[in-house]
């Protein structure tokens, strides 16, 4: 095998009979350095777009979150919830509600979820780090004065004014029971615009963080929760913390880690990059069309050499070898410099975003990101066609005679 690679790489870099062979190899490296750059790049934009959603949901998301299979809410004993707080790797457990309401401010108004978080919500999440600046600061309650953090949307929708001391957002929801048959009661709650918080992205609706205790009363219940969000160490073991807060609250509770709360951003993403990278494999085989013609006509070119050879002892399968390692060097030339023109094409987008998005996205240029996995699947996909396709021209090659005139 070591001696058939050997006269490939003769054959392919020595001289041939016709120019035109030279072209056509080269055209088929360059289409393969093109083929295999546009499929790492493709790669490492999913990439950033999956690290980029990551990053902003890390801001909201606890690192698990805990909620009841059946039903939206439930209540916790004090008793377990200490001792769901002593499991080892616990830092913190923050205590949330959540609700549709209707917002009302000036005499506008918005529909969207108020989310009553208790005083270990600041540590579970960062979104203290995603105020928008001189808009206020993280204030949920001050004596008997209750204060909301808006969502940038849910604000604009209200235009809201955050430093508005004198008007009042008001929240209604619904009474679960009427007091008048046919009749819509509501339960009104006032609280004042604390601050604008900006994730980046489009949730089904928008939040309002409130005071657990207000959005308790608005439900018109004591210490009921939607959720248990948890802070974990950074040494904890998630499967160790996972049981452990199954066995204190049962089965009847699901847990999600922070990717799997917003699995469906991240599944949508994934389906659409192997969709992509499966789009531009097929456009490869195309692609791959000219290394079929590069070796057909090598082959041709060599068919004395070859008859030669088998005149010296070499079979079938060793002239087939012969085809095989010339496209394999071919398709290794065309992989190592389509990874080269990658790494540029990178550097460049990393360093000057020349690929720009529109306006309404949240990034200026397109988010990139590598990683040595994908490096790995590109070679071997760009390998198995490129041999699956130089096995046309090998098996053609291996049914050359001994008899040069038999080839004529």
């Amino acid at each position: 095998m070591l001696l058939s690679l050997r006269i490939a790489k003769r054959y392919l870099f020595g001289k041939k009979t016709t120019n035109a062979i030279n072209i056509i190899t080269g055209i088929s490296v360059f289409g393969i350095t093109l083929g295999t750059a546009a499929l790492i790049l493709i790669l490492s934009v999913f990439n950033g777009f999956e690290s980029l959603l990551s990053g902003i949901f890390d801001a909201f998301n606890p690192d698990l979150k805990v909620e009841p299979i059946t039903g939206k809410h439930f209540q916790i004993s004090d008793e377990d919830l200490a001792e769901i707080k002593s499991i080892d790797g616990v830092l913190h457990v923050s205590r949330t509600v959540e609700e549709i309401a209707l917002f009302e401010y000036n005499k506008v108004q918005e529909i969207g979820v108020i989310k009553g978080v208790d005083e270990e919500f600041l540590h579970v999440t960062r979104i203290d780090t995603t105020l928008t600046p001189n808009t206020g600061k993280y204030l949920l309650r001050k004596g008997n004065i209750f204060y909301g953090i808006f969502s940038f949307d849910l604000a604009s929708r209200l235009t809201l004014n955050t430093h508005d001391k004198i008007n009042e957002v008001k929240v209604y929801m619904p009474l679960s029971k009427s007091i008048l048959p046919g009749s819509r009661e509501w339960k009104i709650k006032n609280i004042y615009p604390g601050a604008v918080y900006m994730l980046k992205n489009s949730d089904g609706y928008q939040y309002v963080l409130a005071s657990y205790e207000l959005v308790n009363n608005l439900l018109q219940s004591k210490n009921t929760n939607s959720f248990l969000e948890f802070k974990l160490s950074d040494t904890a073991d998630e499967a160790f913390v996972r049981n452990g807060i199954q066995q204190v609250l049962g089965s009847n509770f699901k847990i999600k880690n922070k990717y799997e709360q917003e699995e469906t951003y991240l599944k949508i993403i994934k389906i659409e990059k192997w969709i992509a990278f499966l789009i531009v494999s097929l456009t490869m085989v195309l692609i791959i069309f000219n290394l079929i013609g590069s070796l057909w006509m090598i082959v041709l070119d060599k068919r004395k050499d070859f008859s030669i050879l088998k005149a010296l002892g070499y079979q079938s399968k060793d002239i087939r070898n012969i085809v095989l390692s010339e496209g394999f060097i071919i398709c290794v030339l065309g992989i190592i410099l389509g990874i080269i023109l990658a790494l540029i094409i990178y550097q460049i987008q990393i360093n000057m975003g020349v690929i720009s998005v529109s306006d309404f996205f949240m990034m200026d240029a397109y988010p990139v990101k590598l990683k040595i996995n994908d490096f790995i699947l590109v070679a071997c996909t760009v390998l198995l066609i490129g041999l699956l396709a130089s096995t046309i021209p090998a098996k053609r090659a291996s049914k050359i005679t001994a008899y040069v005139r038999d080839e004529q």
